[in-house]
This record gives structure tokens, C-alpha cells and sequence, in this order.
């Protein structure tokens, strides 16, 4: 007899963050409004959610954040000045689909992502939900959140998006300890945020998206602070395993993380790189520029 879940319907966007490492173009921009070719990378993180089933979109914002709120609200005036131009005013209209909601929460104090995370419980309520970190953009066939989703309808409990990265990498992320279920999906029986290399109990790291279940935000509520003086959602996630089944899925598809210059830069590359009108005159263009920067040594 299958189990009937509660469907997926809400997508929680932190996007509170300074972007300190992208200064000085974030200084009165959010990070998550640099463009990765013609998208910012929040609309390619709301079209993920979107293709995963979410019609809730729940965006915890702090100051200097409004561009956000402004790329996804209605553009009357803009809209005008496109009449004629059908192609861009279809691709300007279909950035939010009329089925979903843009809800925004302001962050009181920077104390970390579990607290961003809890400021969405009003709104969220006792249902699963996605959690997705714009920083990390990844492109796959199927998007990573809607994969997330399948292994929920299969085997319920919360879903944390995984992948192997260097030992020397380990402080970086959400480390998690597992026992394999399948080529990509094991069960997680401990989780560590940011250890030391020497410490870490793998080298298997969460990487910006999650399907948790609404169970989180009771822990996220007294786990008080932990690493960095933050409340962190790894040690909401690690006391929420304790009492059901949380699973590492590794993912299909390539990440990349434009939370770093270098990562932004290969995301931008390889996205123009495919892009169905300036791929081929972009692949050119390279080649030129690195023709240039061989001959002269």
C-alpha cells in the first residue's frame, strides 16, 4: 500500500547575505542578482523551484536586497516601452508564472541560515519544503530540486542535496556521515557543519539544496547558537535525524559555485558557451582571445 505525501508546495530563497567576497559590485546590489548571461542567478534558482512543483516562493531578504523584489513584481511602464517587441516582452512576463506567489520575510539580525530558515515557519506551516542557496548554480537535465522530489515521493523523509569534495575542502560545508542505500542515495547518521579535514567524518558535503521536512523548524527554534555564533541549520538537520529518516542524494548534474569569483566566472563561461544565440560567436570570440594570449606568451 503506498504512502500518500504532502506535496511540495513552497520554495524558501535565503538571499539576507552581504556577498562580501563580490565587493564592490554588491555593495547596493544582492549577490544573487549577478548575471550569469542574461538571467541572475535568483530567476535560475526560482526556475528550478518552479519546475520541482513550488508555487510558493518565500524569499528572506535583509537591507539593500529591494532589486530582488523589483526583478520578480510586474513592470508596467517596461512593458509599455515593449509593445511590438513580442519576444521580449514574452521572456519579461514569464519570469513568474501567474500560479505562483513571491512572499518576502526580512531577517531581523544576520544570525546565520538556520535563523533564515526559521523566519519562513509562519508561512511555510506543517508542510515539506525546499530550501535552495542561489550561490550554488546547477545545471542539469532534470533539475536538482525536482530529482530531490522523486526521492521524497519514494522514500519520504527530508532530502539534502550532496557531493564528494577534496578533504582539504571539508570546512567549507554541512559534512555528513551515511550508510549507503543505492548508487546515489544513502541514509545520513550524522551531519558536522564546517569540520577541520582531520575531523570530518567524510568527504560527502551538502551543497545548497534541501527538501526538509517541517519537523526542522522545532529544532531550529532551541538549538540556540552554534559555529560562528549562528544559528545553523546543520545542527537543526542533525538533532531533526535523530527522530526520522534525513537522506543524501548525489545529485545528477554539475555544480558551480558562484559564491566564489572563480566559480562565477566558469558558470558564466560554460552558460554562454550553450546559449542558443551567442554560443557559437562566443566560441569564437575565445578562441581569438586565447590565440591572442598564446602568441604573445
Amino acid at each position: 500500500m503506498s504512502t500518500i505525501r504532502k506535496p511540495v508546495r513552497t520554495a524558501v530563497f535565503p538571499v539576507a547575505g552581504r556577498g562580501t567576497r563580490f565587493l564592490p559590485a554588491t555593495k547596493a546590489s544582492p549577490k544573487e542578482m549577478l548575471p550569469i548571461v542574461d538571467k541572475p542567478l535568483i530567476q535560475y534558482a526560482v526556475e528550478e523551484a518552479l519546475a520541482a512543483g513550488a508555487t510558493q516562493l518565500v524569499f528572506i531578504t535583509g537591507s539593500a536586497k529591494r532589486a530582488i523584489e523589483d526583478h520578480f513584481d510586474s513592470a508596467p511602464e517596461l512593458e509599455a516601452a515593449l509593445q511590438g517587441k513580442e519576444e521580449l516582452l514574452d521572456t519579461l512576463r514569464s519570469i513568474v508564472p501567474a500560479n505562483a506567489t513571491c512572499i518576502y520575510i526580512r531577517q531581523p539580525a544576520p544570525l546565520g541560515l538556520g535563523h533564515a530558515v526559521l523566519c519562513a515557519r509562519p508561512v511555510v506551516g506543517d508542510e515539506p519544503f525546499f530550501i535552495h542557496l542561489a550561490d550554488d548554480l546547477i545545471d542539469a537535465k532534470v533539475p536538482c530540486l525536482k530529482q530531490m522530489a522523486a526521492v521524497y515521493a519514494e522514500h519520504g523523509g527530508s532530502v539534502l542535496g550532496v557531493q564528494t569534495v577534496e578533504r582539504k575542502d571539508t570546512d567549507k560545508y554541512g559534512i555528513v556521515a551515511t550508510e549507503p542505500m543505492s548508487e546515489r542515495l544513502s541514509r545520513i547518521t550524522s551531519m558536522v557543519e564546517k569540520p577541520k579535514p582531520a575531523d570530518a567524518p567524510s568527504t560527502l558535503a551538502v551543497v545548497g539544496r534541501y527538501l526538509l521536512s517541517p519537523r526542522v523548524f522545532d529544532h531550529l527554534a532551541t538549538i540556540g547558537r552554534g559555529a560562528g555564533g549562528e544559528i545553523q541549520l546543520t545542527d537543526g538537520i542533525a538533532a531533526l535525524l535523530k527522530e526520522e529518516p534525513v537522506y543524501a542524494y548525489a545529485f545528477e548534474g554539475k555544480r558551480y559555485d558562484c559564491g566564489s569569483k572563480l566559480g562565477y566566472l566558469e558558470a558564466t563561461v560554460e552558460y554562454g558557451l550553450k546559449h542558443p544565440q551567442l554560443g557559437e560567436p562566443f566560441i569564437q570570440m575565445l578562441s581569438k582571445l586565447l590565440a591572442d594570449r598564446l602568441r604573445r606568451g
